[in-house]
């Protein structure tokens, strides 16, 4: 059914919010945390071997309650497709809190070894921290592996392990575009920059003009944008080799890069620097303080209920590149589905996140209700999703624009197990001098420091580029 374009850009601003807020989620490394293995009718929640369809057949015709952690808002009605087609289970839905506060609560049960949900609403970067202490189930057994292909490359990679386990399924995603206002780009003559090189140029023109108005705003609160723009430049800031090897590069040479181009245009003025989700950052979008947001694919969505006074003046584009010759983008925010080592029901419990992420029903019920930005090939390529033209952005089919985006966002970033501290370092170190509009290499350097200081004390083995 074709989406309303009336509805489905407003009103997403509550799903865009969580994706925003709990992107930088504070997980934290928990080495002590030890996760208990479970059994139910039809296999271990331990075991690597594969399940049969009998097993399967069996298990799902068993009576059994499970218990899912989720911040989804009104996802019962995706659960709902789900005991529709398998009566015999019923699933209880419990909102343990968004993002950091759930995780918390979740190492807190497997510590305790009680209280853990059978599945666990988990984003991206999150799922290192919990596969480091062997708290998710591996789904490779449970019949996973077959969906990959269902699934947009990169968000395959993302919750797949170094040996191929698969520790999640993709719900949503956020490849990383620009917005921008239309009627400023044109009363300043300002074409839309293809290139970072442009971008800067820009930048500096357009501040020059209107002392009132930057060409963007560069949160300096926000770790999770910086880790976007690392993503699209190509940087590999981690990289995990087993259980306690980590490379750490947050100042290398890509990284130094970034570092010198963003805090040399902090230190001209020529973009802001003010903290996000304040006051003053909503006001900024409204009166027109900002010609762009450098946002995920859930943005136009947060933007059209945020800055309503502007509808109509916004249009979407691909992130500038760094080389054009080789378009790239990053991802910020969007989630999966997990299963938890310590389920006594593994065969259910893995049936649920599959069926819940690759159902097509499901899928598209949490983009045409939930209003998320799709992780399956299926809807990105679906006419009903990617011909939305919203009015907010002059009719311009925004969607196609982040799907088309979707398909340049590298393969290859890792997320740490300890992305907790290096958000607080960042924030501390490299997230200050933009807004002190100090030296930002130096900052990465000490950031750098920092962070490789904390993953010794906590028995990884650093190495550096």
């Amino acid at each position: 059914m074709p989406r309303n374009t009336s509805t489905s850009m407003s009103g997403r601003s509550s799903m865009s919010r969580r994706l925003f807020l709990t992107t930088t989620g504070a997980v934290s490394l928990g080495l002590t945390l030890t996760a208990c293995g479970g059994s139910d009718s039809g296999g271990s929640s331990g075991s690597s071997k594969p399940v049969t369809q009998a097993d399967i057949d069996k298990a799902m015709k068993t009576p059994t309650e499970l218990t899912f952690w989720t911040w989804v808002p009104n996802i019962d009605k995706e659960v709902a497709l789900f005991e529709a087609k398998y009566p015999a289970i019923k699933v209880k839905v419990v909102n343990a809190g968004q993002g950091t506060p759930q995780y918390t609560k979740l190492r807190t049960a497997l510590k305790a070894g009680s209280g853990a949900p059978d599945m666990v609403q988990i984003e991206y970067q999150a799922i290192p921290t919990f596969t480091i202490t062997d708290s998710l189930l591996d789904l490779r057994p449970y019949g996973a592996s077959a969906l990959k292909e269902k699934f947009v490359d990169w968000t395959w990679q993302q919750v797949s392990g170094s040996k191929g386990e698969v520790w999640a399924i993709p719900q949503d995603t956020g490849p990383l575009g620009m917005l921008y206002r239309k009627d400023i780009f044109d009363k300043h003559g300002i074409k839309v920059p293809a290139t970072w090189d442009e971008f800067a140029a820009a930048a500096r023109k357009l501040h020059k003009a209107d002392p009132d108005v930057y060409l963007t705003n560069l949160a300096a609160n926000q770790v999770a944008a910086w880790h976007g723009l690392l993503w699209q430049a190509g940087a590999k800031p981690y990289v995990v080799s087993g259980r306690s090897d980590i490379t750490i590069g947050v100042d290398d040479a890509v990284s130094r890069k970034l570092g010198a181009y963003w805090g040399g245009l902090a230190q001209e003025g020529v973009v802001s620097t003010d903290p996000d989700f304040t006051d003053g950052w909503y006001a900024g979008f409204n009166k027109g303080k900002y010609a762009t947001w450098i946002t995920a694919a859930w943005g136009p969505a947060f933007l059209s209920g945020s800055a309503k006074a502007t509808s109509g003046k916004w249009r979407a584009a691909p992130l500038p590149q760094w080389d054009a010759s080789k378009p790239s983008s990053g991802n910020w925010g969007g989630s999966t589905t997990a299963v938890i080592r310590s389920t006594k029901n593994p065969i259910a419990a893995a049936q649920f996140a599959q069926f819940l992420n690759s159902d097509p029903a499901s899928a598209k019920m949490f983009a045409t209700e939930q209003f998320f930005f799709p992780a399956t090939k299926a809807l990105l390529t679906d006419a009903t999703f990617t011909g939305d033209a919203p009015a907010f952005y002059g009719g311009q089919k925004v969607n196609q624009v982040f799907a088309d985006i979707s398909s340049t966002v590298n393969s290859s970033f890792q997320w740490p197990p300890f992305l907790d501290q290096a958000a607080t370092d960042w924030t501390e170190t490299v997230g200050k001098s933009f807004a002190d509009k100090t030296d930002t290499v130096r900052a990465l350097g000490t950031w750098q420091t920092r962070l490789t200081t904390y993953a010794r004390s906590q028995g990884f083995t650093v190495e550096t580029p």
